[in-house]
């Protein structure tokens, strides 16, 4: 039986394959929207919670590359009527879990989850969409990310009355009911072109010998580190520095997703318009700019300057290193021959990764170590530079 009618990809698709990235998204940052609740809950410290994301990071990192084989095998509907059903069991575990190890795991499989959505969801725009529309295709896509942010964000500040045990069980109820609808996309493999069947093994193999795709995989590591460092100490950085309330913390963390909601789409039309879909320059240029944010956020404390500076780096990093991920896969999946696309973006998620799993933990450890964010704040900064000097100086673009 038909949930819906196959007609038109720019909706149907689109429409499927952001809502993966909403429920996958609002599953990791949830947790992060809640992590002064959970840390409290669980009595963890910052170098502990730093932990929980490296995990999930960790499974990314783990499972990427496997992903993006699997993806140029099997196609792109299976591969995400899989991750919804792996992701579905990881927040059910999350909400479970009666341990600080225990919790570990659950991440780890929220990690293996969400790893499989990327490197689908970018060939299936590859697969299902024109050249000269890609960059706002992957926008829209990419569109998901924030909006499931914003819905995290909401279930931060319902964090003050409601056991975060139990939000997590919803959102399991949102990703198991986006994972039956997501079977239509099974309809739009079989009406695609029919793909040589490529072994994965040998595609893996193929991208990981590409000089220009190693240098933009790692760049994109350096990168993450920064994305994910904001992402993760947002709210507790806002409640112990700033010294805002739970509910202030999630409001700006969805203020943050929301700005990022309207950039990303506004990039990708740039990067196909104004850019003519010479994208690097556009990233160069996006993370340059959130380097000087980062470094900016160092004024912020209670009182005028958390509206002055906070407000301020805090939205400028919402446009820039929050928005920057469409510019991105839309040069991944375009740096090599489509038949490995899938490979490359599993590729590149892996240095993506990288950076997220070792981000939190270093920020949270240098945090417990130093007692302030500052050291924390000019090392993301730091990392992120190193990322776009490597895409500004030795990545070319493939034309």
């Amino acid at each position: 039986m038909r949930l819906l009618s196959y007609k038109n990809p720019w909706t149907i698709c689109l429409s499927l394959l952001a809502s993966t990235h909403i429920v996958g998204t609002a599953n990791i940052v949830s947790v992060l929207a809640m992590a002064p609740v959970i840390s409290r809950d669980l009595e963890l410290s910052a170098t502990q919670f730093g932990l929980f994301v490296t995990a999930y990071y960790g499974a990314q990192a783990f499972w990427s590359l496997p992903s993006g084989g699997l993806t140029d095998r099997f196609g792109v509907a299976r591969v995400i009527v899989v991750s919804h059903i792996i992701m579905l069991l990881s927040a059910i575990a999350l909400s479970f879990a009666s341990s600080y190890f225990l919790c570990l795991g659950a991440m780890f499989l929220m990690g293996i989850g969400y790893a499989m959505t990327n490197p689908s969801t970018s060939r299936g725009v590859l697969d299902w969409f024109p050249s000269d529309r890609r960059g706002l295709a992957m926008g829209l896509k990419q569109l998901g990310v924030p909006v499931g942010g914003i819905v995290a964000a909401g279930n931060g500040v319902l964090a003050e009355w409601f056991d975060w045990r139990f939000i997590m069980l919803w959102v399991a109820l949102g990703i198991g009911f986006n994972g039956l609808l997501s079977l239509n996309l099974l309809h739009f493999d079989k009406m695609s072109d029919r793909r040589e069947f490529v072994n994965p093994i040998k595609s893996i193999i193929k991208v990981t010998r590409d000089t220009n795709v190693n240098i933009f995989v790692w760049a994109n590591g350096f990168l993450n580190f920064g994305q994910a460092n904001f992402f993760s100490f947002l709210t507790l950085f806002l409640t112990e520095v700033a010294l805002a309330s739970q509910s202030f913390a999630g409001i700006m963390l969805g203020c943050v997703h929301g700005v990022s909601a309207i950039a990303r789409v506004v990039w990708g039309i740039l990067s196909d318009t104004a850019f003519k879909g010479r994208r690097s320059t556009l990233l160069v240029w996006l993370c340059f700019t959130a380097t000087i944010f980062l470094v900016l956020i160092l004024m912020v404390d209670p009182g005028w300057r958390l509206w002055a500076f906070g407000f301020t780096s805090i939205i400028g990093l919402g446009i820039t290193i929050a928005a920057f991920a469409p510019v991105g896969q839309a040069i991944g999946v375009g740096m090599v021959k489509p038949q490995l696309a899938g490979s490359a973006m599993g590729y590149n998620m892996l240095g993506i990764h990288i950076g997220g799993m070792l981000g939190p933990v270093v920020f949270g450890a240098m945090v417990d170590l130093s007692m302030n964010y500052q050291i924390s704040w000019l090392v993301t900064a730091l990392m992120v530079a190193i990322g776009t000097a490597m895409i500004a100086f030795w990545f070319r673009e493939r034309g």
